[in-house]
């Protein structure tokens, strides 16, 4: 099965629970809208090659409709729906304005200099401005696989040259450099959104054995938080060159500083190595993340599965049919529709700061730090105690942007958890279930308000 099937064989399952007109379902499960384009750019030696791309728009029930742009030399057309597919429930689930979207390049990043990257990237902008496929109140891309800041930038910088649209333009894309309109805390923001799930949800997280699948933006920020904030045990982390485990745990910050250097964890001493990047999927551990491609836990290995818990932080990673087995087996599986939604929310707080053109914290940040000094000293008073310098640097500050933003994440995570929680014990079935149930009827719900569906 595809990812477009997998997808679909779970709305299915979800949509069998609830009463809603099968033309209202069927809505709601089809993608809207499909950009296919091609275009030629020059290469540096003065060659001329053609490059396909993708812009999928899966639901119109909120607008913009919001999702990533991926490099990718395997994605195709398919993928790209399913991928859209996925943004429109996860924008349901956790409450945001958008509908769901998804962009895509056919090509191999590492085979182009950083100036044909540019070329494409500006390219393909141009190309979905032409469809009326980008805009602040139309369609926002974002990062994806094989895509960063500096990619935004570019696709704002092209809109910006191109467009009528002076006052906003900025938010025509999220996921941009800090100093392009970007938001502080939207890089780590996926893996931040995962810890701090996995950390509502699972009691005693720090006393848990842990392994990674991806080492990118999402693996390791989430190692990250894990090691360094609750000093939680990772025994395995893989990327492409192989799976890296350690019983006894490995030390994050040093292997980030490895993989940096030598752009692969392969050749780390501090652990035994395999050359499957797959091998870390079935090794003894409590909690699997899988964060990297999809369809990794499948038929063929979902039997040597040892952890009891599946916290999927990458796209569609566990088929249909394993994650049925999975279940048999009595498996936890905490689903991605909700669990790697944290890039998103945090993109959508980015869009509001484009289009408030204020940072957050900014008009308020004194304001509060006067009041929590008052306050400090009103405690002072009643207690006589002095609060010491370094404790009273601390409760005094007023918040800055990384702060709120972390703080409306973790809200964010936590309401959205509760009510696929309950919405899980009312319909008797896994999270997974509950979360494209809770999905389908914000969107139906949307629908029959608009007068649409009965």
């Amino acid at each position: 099965m595809s990812l477009l099937e997998q997808v679909d064989a779970f709305f299915n399952k979800a949509s069998s629970y609830l009463t809603y007109p099968k033309e209202l379902l069927e809505q709601i499960r089809v993608c809207n809208s499909v950009l296919s384009v091609s275009f030629p750019i020059r290469r540096d030696d003065g060659r001329i090659e053609v490059i396909r791309g993708w812009r999928a728009e899966h639901s119109f029930h909120r607008l913009p409709t919001k999702g990533g742009i991926r490099l990718s030399e395997n994605v195709d057309i398919n993928e790209v729906m399913a991928l859209a597919a996925l943004m429109s429930y996860k924008c349901a689930i956790m409450d945001i304005p958008f509908g769901g979207a998804k962009g895509a390049i056919k090509i191999n990043p590492k085979l182009y200099s950083i100036n044909e990257i540019e070329r494409i990237i500006r390219r393909y902008t141009f190309e979905l401005y032409r469809k009326n496929f980008i805009g602040p109140g139309v369609d926002v891309p974002g990062p994806d696989m094989g895509t960063n800041e500096q990619h935004m930038a570019w696709i704002a910088d092209t809109y910006m040259a191109i467009s009528n649209d002076p006052m906003y333009y900025f938010a025509c894309v999220t996921g941009k450099p800090v100093s392009q309109g970007g938001i502080r805390g939207r890089k780590q923001a996926t893996g931040l959104g995962v810890f701090l799930a996995l950390n509502y949800i699972i009691k005693d997280l720090s006393k848990k054995t842990i392994a990674i699948q991806g080492f990118g933006n999402v693996g390791y920020y989430l190692a990250y938080y894990l090691y360094n904030e609750i000093n939680a045990k990772i025994v395995a982390i893989s990327d492409v060159s192989g799976t890296l485990f350690n019983p006894n745990g490995i030390d994050i910050n040093k292997l980030y500083e490895y993989q940096q250097e030598n752009k692969t964890i392969k050749g780390f001493k501090d652990g035994i190595f395999f050359e499957d990047p797959n091998k870390v999927l079935e090794v003894e551990c409590d909690i699997l993340v899988p964060a990297a491609v999809e369809n990794v836990i499948n038929e063929n290995n979902v039997d040597r599965i040892k952890a009891n818990i599946i916290a999927e932080a990458a796209n569609g990673p566990t088929t249909f049919n394993a994650h049925s087995k999975l279940l048999s087996l009595g498996k936890l599986i905490i689903p991605d529709i909700y669990l790697n939604a944290g890039g998103v929310t945090v993109s959508y707080f980015e869009w509001l700061k484009n289009l408030s053109h204020v940072r957050f914290g900014r008009l308020d940040k004194r304001l509060r730090e006067e009041n929590n000094l008052l306050l400090i000293k009103q405690i002072e008073e009643l207690t006589n105690k002095k609060i010491n310098d370094r404790d009273l640097e601390i409760l005094k500050n007023g918040p800055k942007e990384e702060d709120v933003v972390k703080a409306g994440l973790y809200d964010t995570m936590v309401n959205a958890y509760e009510e696929i929680s309950e919405t899980a014990k009312r319909y008797n079935t896994d999270l997974k279930t509950a979360a494209f149930i809770v999905a389908i009827n914000k969107i139906a719900i949307t629908y029959q308000q608009l007068g649409i569906f009965p």
